[in-house]
């Protein structure tokens, strides 16, 4: 019996840790004489957590992750390190893969860092994807880790409005007082922490700082969420160069991850981002805000459009991410368009879908014609994951008709003038006052997005065959 484990790991932790996680849960089932035990570390926390007896006994490891994930523990094991995206597509090859890898450097000493031993087909085109999947692999992890500060910031000042549209105005008021946990201390804190685990996700624990200080410095500068991607990377890779060209006398080593490093990486960054980067950026920031805010017509509906087939076009995948992060960042500098026509475009594909297999059941297999009923929670609940199924089954024909959906949701939302205050919750948000505006426009665009994505299916999918 062959033992693999496994973690799985994407940036929001709610969808896709799951699904790879699932996956390769089925795919060692069908497999003989392999054992698999899968950690998830979602959106709740680690849960089914590996045990260092789990990890000593297994032949192989799996990293199927978006996000940064603790390595130390694998010490001494082979390790395929792959996209989270990598173990839903085709888990069994991944297995088969990580068995064989095993299998013939059995005999060598594996090193610490030994993740690129799983492909050596092509070493060059291997490195260049590396590289493009580390650098959207740091940018996630401090999306990741964001998120929560996002959200629970976003709800917090979308239940202020409540009381109604400036009632945190009044000081002392409880509505004030939702504003300033919100608002005032956690979207303050949004920036520093994207910021700080970019770094995280390069330098480990010694980028923490020098990341949260520049990002800090990126909110008081007022280069916003631009600002603290830049000062995230710049204080990650300056971190770990350090880290690789100080060498001091083994006495004096503990210095380095709590003296050496963070205070030249902080002094270093903080300088470039007063004296060099902030004031750019913070003129790029405010011209970007000023377009977005006097924004009309066919400008509104070409965002509306970008934004729209962004989301749908891979479906929780780094595309959508961006247009995800982008829409979060402007929520900072007060701008809650675009976060309504992503929000609404992110709803669409999955609502689409499971309408079409309501309405054409013909064109459908049973399978996703079950699938259909858990898209219809998956979409109100903004989870655009909900669509990969069927994108999976049939892409030629599902996602053009996901990105058109969404492409005229994004528009619609767009020239109606809908904004979002609360960056997450699907439906679930729509009825708190004052979240939304033009909530009925808002809506209608949804549907219609959903009704064009559910046409577009019909037309193009053909009638199966019984």
């Amino acid at each position: 019996m062959k033992k693999i484990v496994a973690t799985t790991s994407c940036p929001t932790g709610i969808a896709h840790t799951y699904m790879a996680a699932e996956s390769l849960i089925e795919a060692a089932k069908k497999m003989d004489n392999v054992e698999i035990k899968v950690e998830t570390q979602g959106s709740v926390g680690v849960e089914n957590e590996l045990s260092e007896k789990d990890i000593s006994e297994a032949d192989a490891v799996i990293i199927a992750a978006d996000t940064n994930v603790e390595m130390d523990r694998f010490s001494g094991k082979y390790v395929v390190n792959v996209s989270v995206g990598d173990a839903i597509d085709d888990a069994e090859s991944l297995i088969k893969r990580a068995l064989k890898g095993a299998e013939e450097n059995k005999d060598k000493k594996i090193e610490e860092d030994n993740s690129d031993l799983y492909n050596k087909v092509s070493e060059e085109k291997s490195k260049r994807k590396t590289e493009r999947r580390g650098a959207y692999k740091h940018l996630m992890t401090g999306v990741s880790f964001m998120l929560p500060f996002v959200v629970a910031g976003g709800l917090s000042i979308a239940l202020s409005f409540v009381f109604g549209i400036n009632a945190a105005e009044q000081e002392g008021t409880l509505a004030a007082a939702l504003m300033q946990i919100g608002g005032g201390t956690a979207f303050a804190l949004m920036v520093p922490i994207l910021a700080g685990y970019i770094a995280y996700s390069i330098a480990d624990r010694p980028g923490i700082a020098p990341g949260m200080i520049g990002g800090m410095l990126a909110n008081s500068l007022g280069s916003g969420f631009l600002g603290g991607i830049i000062a995230g990377f710049m204080a990650g890779y300056l971190t770990q160069w350090l880290k690789n060209v100080i060498k001091l006398p083994k006495s004096l080593q503990g210095l380095m991850p709590v003296l050496v490093l963070p205070l030249l990486s902080s002094l270093t960054v903080g300088l470039l981002m007063i004296y060099l980067i902030g004031p750019p950026v913070e003129a790029i920031m405010t011209g970007l805000e000023g377009w977005l805010q006097g924004m009309s017509g066919s400008n509104a509906v070409i965002l509306g459009l970008i934004l729209g087939a962004m989301m749908a076009f891979d479906m929780g995948g780094p595309v959508n991410k961006a247009a995800y992060t982008f829409g979060v960042g402007l929520l900072g500098s007060q701008i809650y368009e675009p976060m309504a026509a992503i929000m609404a475009a992110g709803m669409t594909p999955p609502l689409g879908l499971a309408l079409a297999t309501l309405l054409f059941k013909k064109r459908f297999t049973q399978q996703e014609i079950e699938a259909g009923k858990a898209a219809w929670v998956m979409g109100i609940s903004f989870i655009t994951e909900g669509a990969i199924p069927f994108a999976a089954a049939d892409p030629l024909r599902v996602i053009p008709s996901i990105m058109t959906g969404s492409a005229v949701t994004g528009v619609l939302s767009m020239l109606f003038g809908a904004s979002l205050k609360a960056p997450h919750g699907g439906i679930f948000v729509l009825p708190i006052p004052n979240v939304v505006t033009n909530l009925g426009f808002y809506v209608l665009a949804i549907a219609a997005g959903v009704i064009i994505t559910a046409i577009m299916l019909r037309l193009l999918k053909p009638q199966l065959v019984d």
